[in-house]
């Protein structure tokens, strides 16, 4: 059977982030109701497409996942076992927000046989954590946490943000340093993005954000990837980091470009040379589910040269960077036949590195990693 991974969009939260620009919805139980059950049924409806395939990871994202009753996400889970082929161990991920998390609920995820929490924590700064639009407290996030860790969860991925307005390098030190003593597996750190329809973009433009500099964005990127490092949690894609043996499986899957379906509003999946993407729109998303029909609204046909192309930025954004091996076995051609002189270019600049096995970004080449992705397209 072939190898494919599993994404389920939940596209509720309690409160909006002021930086968020994800589709997503205020939580309201009626409408919670109707999509889950929604989610059920497109479940279904995948069943015979993916009898070929065996799930490899299952990751359900949001949103806030861990705002709907555990009693949902029980009926989600099962659906998933009933309809598809699991492999015999999948990586099994929830994200969750600080705050939403009880005694109960994650009891139960551990009984389902989610084995993989992602919290994001993104400060540990309160005076931030309220100014970016955050619902809960530093004293939240480490009540939560080491309510998962009684209960036995041995996985788990903190998410932060930096470059984020008010914030400076002591105080994403600091919140590293904090990390770094609860001994995570797997840390995601991301540069705070303007994105368009947020209330900081509306901030941002009336110039009322005080947003660190260029520089001072970079210093905190590489002030994480010295401590994070040094301290055995390492770098392995260019936002993410973790202990030896707990990357993640199924975040690994798009950036080795490989198979995946996505349910759910907004969801978007790859299958056969082929990207589709759901509906945005939530009751476009159960009305077309009601009516039996797939609620995708764009398919896009790859050629092998598109394929060729994506699989060079998404690798390029790891740690071990562009197997030439592996570029190889996949398309039955050369990369330097397909890319010599893009990639001769490159090197020139001081932006890849290459060696036997692989091509890889330097440090600059990270820094400035859209201009190497942009030479590819």
């Amino acid at each position: 059977m072939k190898s494919i991974g599993l994404y389920l969009h939940i596209p509720f939260c309690i409160k909006k982030c002021n930086y968020c620009d994800f589709v997503s919805y205020s939580q309201n139980d009626e409408m919670i109701d109707s999509y889950v059950k929604a989610l059920l049924y497109e479940i279904k409806m995948y069943s015979d497409n993916l009898s070929d395939y065996k799930i490899e990871t299952i990751f359900i994202g949001g949103g806030t996942p861990s705002i709907l009753k555990p009693e949902k996400i029980d009926k989600i889970t099962n659906e998933i076992f009933k309809a598809f082929n699991i492999s015999e161990n999948p990586e099994f991920t929830i994200e969750s927000n600080p705050g939403t998390l009880t005694d109960e609920k994650l009891k139960i995820y551990k009984d389902l046989g989610i084995n993989r929490l992602s919290m994001g924590l993104q400060s540990f700064n309160d005076d931030i954590l309220r100014f970016i639009g955050r619902i809960h407290s530093k004293k939240d996030f480490l009540e939560n946490y080491y309510l998962a860790r009684n209960i036995g969860f041995k996985n788990i991925n903190v998410d932060l943000i930096y470059g984020l307005p008010n914030q400076t390098s002591c105080d994403w030190e600091e919140t590293l340093k904090e990390i770094l003593k609860l001994d995570t597996e797997h840390v995601s750190a991301y540069s705070l993005k303007i994105e368009e329809g947020t209330v900081f973009k509306g901030l941002f433009d009336q110039d009322k954000l005080n947003l660190p500099d260029e520089d001072e964005d970079r210093n905190m990127y590489h002030l994480a990837i010295e401590l994070l490092n040094s301290n055995g949690i390492n770098q392995y894609e260019i936002s993410n980091f973790s202990k030896p043996g707990y990357q993640c499986k199924h975040n690994l899957i798009y950036w080795n470009n490989k198979n995946y379906l996505g349910l759910g509003v907004s969801a978007h999946s790859y299958l056969n040379a082929c990207r589709y993407a759901n509906t945005n729109n939530i009751w476009e998303y159960i009305d077309s589910i009601k009516n039996n029909k797939y609620p995708v609204v764009t398919k896009e046909p790859k050629t092998k040269e598109d394929e060729m192309t994506e699989t060079v930025f998404l690798n390029l954004r790891l740690k071990e960077g562009l197997g030439i091996q592996y570029f190889k076995d996949r398309f039955n051609k050369s990369i330097f036949e397909v890319y010599g002189d893009k990639i001769e270019k490159l090197d020139k600049l001081g932006l890849i590195t290459i060696d036997h096995n692989h091509i890889m970004l330097t440090k600059y080449g990270v820094d400035v990693s859209n201009q190497v992705f942009v030479e590819f397209l």
